[in-house]
């Protein structure tokens, strides 16, 4: 990068662990000054350390509301503007019908959906202050396929895919591009305690590598691992009867994960 050109300005969000963390990593590789949030600290100071004087550290509770406006005043008042938002936290609880929890589904679209929003609120002002304007966002493929016990995370992960979806009709007259992400299996903390087999997956550092080689042309959607794109779409075209036995194979006996 040119001593006379500005480093890109990014806010990741999600950036403690997983996928955010090594597209952490990935961003600050470039030069880039990138604003980190997330509950947990510690990670996001290590960060810090590892690359000094390109970190903002901005942690925090974003199902907060009021948390959020003040991470956004933060970054205004340090930098004035944002180049490229990715709003990548986001947490996974699986439902167990049997003894159906209501408070799933509210926690789990808090975290995801509702989250999301309140950043971009936030972040919105500051991408039209910003340079080339792009904004992103964590959907799943599971949007694609209700899987069983998904119902919360599926849920929140589909309301998010058409926030930013609608959203891009209506910002694009603002120079601000969009792009949805939507990984199929990945390595990363939420999956480590899967009870099920989750076939070509990738370890959250490919993952990010390849999201963040990706939004350099900024296309609608990032959709991988490509093979298990490529099982998913045709499976989400079966009859109702063969889906539902699929899925009965999926579900489990013992209680639901909680984050």
């Amino acid at each position: 990068m040119n001593s006379l050109t500005p480093s890109r300005r990014y806010w990741l969000t999600g950036a403690s662990s997983g996928i955010g963390a090594s597209l952490a990593e990935e961003i600050l590789k470039t030069g880039a000054h990138l604003a980190v949030s997330s509950r947990s600290l510690a990670p996001l100071k290590a960060l810090s350390q590892r690359y000094p004087g390109q970190v903002l550290v901005l942690a925090g509770d974003l199902t907060n509301s009021q948390t959020v406006r003040e991470i956004g005043e933060q970054i205004a008042e340090d930098w004035g503007s944002l180049d490229t938002v990715i709003l990548n936290a986001g947490t996974c609880e699986y439902v167990d019908a049997k003894q159906f929890d209501a408070s799933i589904v509210e926690h789990v679209v808090r975290t995801n959906l509702l989250a999301s929003s309140y950043c971009v609120e936030a972040a919105l002002p500051l991408l039209r202050a910003g340079t080339a304007p792009h904004l992103v966002g964590m959907a799943s493929s599971v949007t694609y396929l209700p899987l069983p016990r998904t119902e919360a995370y599926g849920t929140s992960r589909a309301g998010l895919r058409y926030l930013f979806e609608s959203m891009r009709i209506e910002v694009a007259s603002q120079g601000i591009e969009v792009t949805v992400i939507s990984p199929g299996a990945a390595d990363v903390t939420l999956t480590e305690k899967n009870d099920f087999p989750m076939p070509l997956s990738w370890p959250a550092a490919k993952a990010a590598r390849h999201i963040f080689e990706k939004l350099k042309n900024r296309p609608l959607e990032i959709a991988f691992p490509g093979m298990f794109m490529a099982a998913l779409w045709p499976m989400s075209k079966l009859p109702d009867r063969v889906e539902l036995a699929i899925g009965k194979r999926m579900v489990r006996s013992s209680p639901p994960i909680k984050d």
